[in-house]
C-alpha cells in the first residue's frame, strides 16, 4: 500500500460493488521445496523490499498478544523471516517453527544460526496435524500469511481444531493471512503494484497467493472452532489482509520503544506502507496500535 491512497480507489470502488465472482485457485504445490523458488523467497525476506512493513506490522501486533507466554509454535515458518524478528523481540518465549517443506526449514536454521538467536528451535510438520505437541502444551500459536497455502477449507477447518486441541485454556492466538478479492483485476492491481521495487518472483508468488485466499467469511464461519475470546479483524471494507487474534497484553516499555525505533529506521517508502496498514486495520477495527 506504497501508492498514495487515491490511486487505490478504483480498486475499493470495484471491490464495494461487485459481487464475489473470483474463484479460489489454490496454490499448484503447497509445499515450497524447489531450491531456487525457496531461495529467491528467502533471501528477499531478508533484503530490504516492500515485505518490511509486514514484518514490522506481524511482529508488533503479534508480541502484543504472546507477551508472557513460555512456548509458542509459529504454524508455516517458511525460511523463519518474521519469526526471528517476533523472537528477538520477545527473548524469554522459546519458539517452535513448523513448516512441511524441508528445504524451507534448512533455511530457517542458517537464518537462525546466522542471527545467533537461540530461543528458536523447529520441527517439520503438517500444521493441520500437530501429532508431536501434546494436548494443551503450548501458550501461544501464531502464524503470519500462511493458511492460504492449505489446499481446501477442510484442511482450514482442521488446523484451526489442531491450533484449539494444543492451546492452553488461556492461551494467545495470533493469525494473519490474504482475505479473497471479488475481482481479478483487484489482485492484479495489489499483486503487481510494487513491480517497481520487488523481483518478478515475489510480484509472482503474491499473485499466486491472493488467488488462493480465503474469503472472510469463511474465516469468520470457521472461527468458533477456536477459543470464544478469538476476535477477526480485516482492512477497511476491503479484506486484503485478515487477522484472527485473542485479546492483547501490556507490553513493557522496552519492547514498545524497540518497535517504534525500529519503525524510524525503516525506509521511509516502507514507514508509508507500514503506516498504511495501521490506517486500514485501525478503520476495521483493530485498535491498540503501540506505534506512535
Amino acid at each position: 500500500m506504497n501508492l498514495p491512497r487515491l490511486s487505490l480507489l478504483p480498486t475499493f470502488v470495484r471491490e464495494l460493488t461487485s459481487s464475489q465472482t473470483l474463484p479460489r485457485e489454490p496454490e499448484p504445490d503447497a509445499i515450497m521445496d524447489d531450491a531456487h523458488q525457496v531461495a529467491a523467497f528467502s533471501e528477499t525476506g531478508r533484503k530490504e523490499s516492500t515485505l518490511a512493513a509486514s514484518y514490522l506490522f506481524h511482529t508488533a501486533r503479534a508480541s502484543q498478544v504472546i507477551q508472557g507466554c513460555r512456548r509458542v509454535i509459529d504454524l508455516g515458518c517458511g525460511p523463519a523471516t518474521q519469526l526471528l524478528q517476533i523472537a528477538a523481540l520477545n527473548p524469554d518465549t522459546e519458539f517452535i517453527g513448523v513448516d512441511m517443506s524441508e528445504e524451507m526449514l534448512r533455511h530457517a536454521r542458517k537464518h537462525v544460526a546466522e542471527a545467533g538467536i537461540e530461543n528458536v528451535s523447529f520441527r517439520t510438520g503438517d500444521i493441520t496435524r500437530l501429532d508431536q505437541f501434546e494436548s494443551h502444551s503450548i501458550d501461544g500459536v501464531i502464524s503470519t500469511v500462511s493458511l492460504h497455502h492449505l489446499p481446501t477449507l477442510g484442511h482450514l477447518e482442521a488446523c484451526f481444531r489442531e491450533i484449539s486441541r494444543v492451546l492452553t485454556p488461556d492461551g494467545a492466538i495470533y493469525l494473519a493471512d490474504f482475505g479473497r478479492l471479488k475481482s481479478l483485476k483487484s489482485v492484479i492491481f495489489f499483486a503487481y503494484m510494487n513491480r517497481d521495487r520487488d523481483s518478478h518472483q515475489l510480484l509472482l508468488d503474491y499473485e499466486r497467493s491472493l488467488r488462493a485466499a480465503f474469503l472472510l467469511a469463511d474465516f469468520e464461519r470457521l472461527a468458533p472452532q477456536l477459543p470464544e475470546s478469538v476476535a477477526v479483524f480485516s482492512t477497511f471494507k476491503v479484506p486484503l489482509l485478515i487477522v484472527l487474534k485473542t485479546p492483547d497484553r501490556p507490553l513493557p516499555e522496552s519492547k514498545i520503544r524497540a518497535l517504534n525505533d525500529a519503525r524510524q529506521n525503516l525506509n521511509p517508502r516502507f514507514r508509508h506502507d507500514l503506516d498504511d496498514m495501521r490506517v486500514f486495520f485501525r478503520l476495521g477495527g483493530l485498535g491498540n496500535d503501540l506505534f506512535r
